[in-house]
């Protein structure tokens, strides 16, 4: 059997499903790895070192898709919106598509999938159990995304993170508000530290509060009813129009004394809670910052633009897409552990194993035998029609 691994086509992604080191992992399972060539070279991994390491290489997309069984990607086939339609021409029934296929961002698209036959599992619906840590692509993107964030905040900043006392006067910190604590808000709040400035950071989940403090932050206290905040699963849900409304307006005098704001708040499937109004950011003290990490689904900033970098009465705001893949080295590195681990829980003696039994592959599975198996995404498919009507 062949692992594949293609170059990532989507605008912007450097990204690499496996990195070198993976090879002899994965080649353990009695599998074969083949590598597109090129596809590592914008992570800073060059074919030589995937031959060197085991892995063979395949001159084209088209032999690389031909031959695989299982095919270990990125992004989804439809986040390249100019070649995803022939990408999944090249698709077979019965071949194994792993990565992180937005399932709950496009269900026409998983749809289409669907529609080759193909076997996929998408990472994002990982279960949120200890077993599962060490395949959480979410957490380990995450932690690079916060990561970049602040480093990406401090370049634009027209001010110095730490406070500094010097011949020529004092130097005040900048102060930063990060909005969410969960992987990537915790890891810009330690960024932020680390780089000397003030932090304070706020979050629905009370229990957050612990983790905020651990890292030298202080943990700002809303006056706001935040039952319900999480699901079963352990990921944020919708909590309603009115403790949005409340939250934005006590979320004001926050902003307000702030240099930089990193947003991360997210919900699975839906859109992006705004939580900075367009009155908030005029209130922020001309150049500073607003990384809205949430861009790409509507962000949690009323005026953020997904993509693009504005500026606003004197304030930037910056709504970045993906932000992990401008670090991707690292960030492949990790991306592929979590991919590596994956395999090994999915392939027995060299074949692929459905074990529907195993809460990993159930819950990850997305498409089956031309059907979509993950039952959001058909409730989704299922809204959309009702709505149509």
């Amino acid at each position: 059997m062949i692992v594949g691994v293609p170059a990532e086509t989507a605008p912007g992604e450097q990204r690499v499903a496996l990195v070198p080191g993976a090879v002899p992992t994965v080649s353990e399972l009695s599998v074969d790895v083949l590598v597109q060539a090129g596809a590592g070279n914008a992570a800073g991994f060059p074919d030589a070192a995937y031959v060197e390491q085991g892995a063979r290489l395949a001159a084209t997309r088209d032999e690389l898709l031909a031959s695989a069984d299982i095919v270990a990607r990125v992004r989804a086939p439809h986040a390249d919106a100019d070649r995803g339609e022939a990408e999944l021409a090249r698709m077979r029934a019965g071949q194994v598509v792993i990565g992180l296929l937005d399932p709950l961002g496009d269900a026409p698209a998983v749809q289409a999938l669907s529609a080759t036959g193909v076997t996929s599992f998408a990472l994002e619906l990982l279960p949120r159990i200890t077993r599962a840590q060490s395949m959480d692509v979410l957490s380990s993107q995450a932690t690079v995304s916060g990561y970049k964030a602040v480093i990406e905040a401090a370049n634009r900043l027209n001010r110095m993170f730490p406070l500094l006392m010097t011949a020529a006067g004092t130097i005040t910190p900048a102060h930063v508000l990060v909005v969410g604590a969960g992987v990537a808000g915790l890891q810009a709040i330690a960024t932020a530290r680390r780089l000397g400035a003030v932090v304070e950071a706020y979050d629905v989940r009370p229990a957050s509060r612990e983790q905020v403090e651990s890292l030298g932050a202080r943990f700002a206290e809303l006056e706001l009813d935040t039952a319900g905040a999480e699901d079963s699963g352990g990921y944020a849900q919708e909590l309603g129009e009115d403790f949005y409304r409340r939250q934005g307006e006590l979320m004001t005098k926050l902003v307000a004394g702030s240099d930089i704001v990193i947003t991360t708040a997210a919900i699975p499937g839906a859109r992006a809670p705004v939580l900075i109004s367009a009155d908030a950011v005029r209130g922020m003290p001309p150049g500073s910052v607003i990384m809205d990490l949430a861009a790409e689904t509507g962000g949690n900033c009323e005026l953020t633009s997904p993509g693009e970098t504005i500026e606003v009465d004197g304030v930037v705001i910056t709504g970045p897409i993906h932000l992990a893949g401008a670090v991707p080295h690292d960030a492949s590195q990790m991306y592929a552990r979590n991919m590596t681990a994956f395999l090994g829980n999915l392939i027995e003696e060299g074949a692929v194993n459905i074990n529907l039994e195993d809460e990993i592959v159930s819950g990850t599975l997305l498409t089956h035998e031309g059907a979509i198996t993950a039952e959001r995404v058909r409730e989704q498919l299922a809204s959309g029609a009702m709505e149509s009507e």
